[in-house]
């Protein structure tokens, strides 16, 4: 464990910080176009909202994904990422530990600055620190939801990430997918696929509906989506890099990576 935190106490840091650092896009993009206090609510149709809505988050994600701190940690910001990543032998336990001990304290205090800065506007009700729980189809539609996209996110990560041409474009699918999934989905489940992008909001906003349905349910379709991806390419090497953006110029902590190795 501590020799874990000696070598790679920066990328745990750096994880914390890119999730950090989402939530407080999140939080002030929801509360431009959501509070009642914004004028966008009152020039902008819920639809359009809801679309330019799911860009900022898709182009916040492949901005953090593609920054030099995404670059060296692999862009995780996600536990149920991290724990894919790790039954595939990308990353060390304590690794992975820390990650996901950095991204749920990193979404905290993301969620708490955003409160600090924009006030009642952002803590309020509709925005109400952009909790995420059930919609229009209640639990069960929100249950399929995540899973669905928790799945179908892991699983293009996996085969684009390994894919010759098309391996530095991940972290681009990534947010495409992002994007599209806060448009389609946020009515049905408020779109986490995150279970510590729920909990960062959950918490201050003392908001636990359906709570269990995005802890447990995108870390489990995650691991679906790797154990499909182990079992179809069993006849094929698998090169990937535990990093959504995959690349040689930067240190990598990986273990068994293609990636270029540079630790001192």
């Amino acid at each position: 464990m501590l020799r874990s935190l000696r070598s790679n106490w920066p990328e745990y840091l750096m994880e914390g910080a890119e999730l950090g650092l989402f939530m407080i896009l999140a939080g002030f993009f929801a509360t431009l176009f959501y509070s009642p206090e914004s004028p966008a609510m009152a020039f902008l149709p819920a639809k359009v909202r809801g679309v330019l809505m799911g860009l900022a988050m898709g182009g916040s994600a492949i901005a953090i994904i593609y920054s030099p701190w995404g670059k060296r940690s692999g862009a995780h910001f996600n536990p149920a990422v991290t724990l894919a990543f790790y039954r595939l032998g990308k990353l060390a336990p304590w690794d992975a530990f820390f990650y996901v001990v950095a991204q749920f304290i990193g979404g905290l205090i993301g969620v708490f600055l955003v409160a600090v800065a924009l006030g009642e506007a952002f803590t309020n009700i509709p925005v109400n620190y952009i909790v995420t729980v059930p919609g229009i189809w209640h639990w069960p539609g929100a249950l399929v939801t995540e899973a669905l996209l928790a799945f179908s996110l892991m699983l293009m990560v996996l085969v684009v990430s390994n894919h010759p041409k098309l391996h530095q474009l991940t972290g681009v699918f990534a947010g495409i997918l992002v994007a599209l999934f806060v448009t389609v989905a946020a009515p049905i489940s408020g779109m986490s696929i995150n279970p510590a992008r729920t909990f960062a909001s959950a918490l201050p906003a003392q908001v636990w509906t359906g709570f269990w349905i995005y802890y447990f349910v995108p870390p489990l379709a995650m691991l679906l989506a790797a154990e499909l991806y182990l079992q179809v390419s069993r006849s094929q090497p698998r090169e990937i890099c535990g990093k959504l953006c995959p690349n040689t110029a930067t240190r990598c902590i990986c273990t068994d990576c293609p990636c270029q190795d540079l630790s001192p």
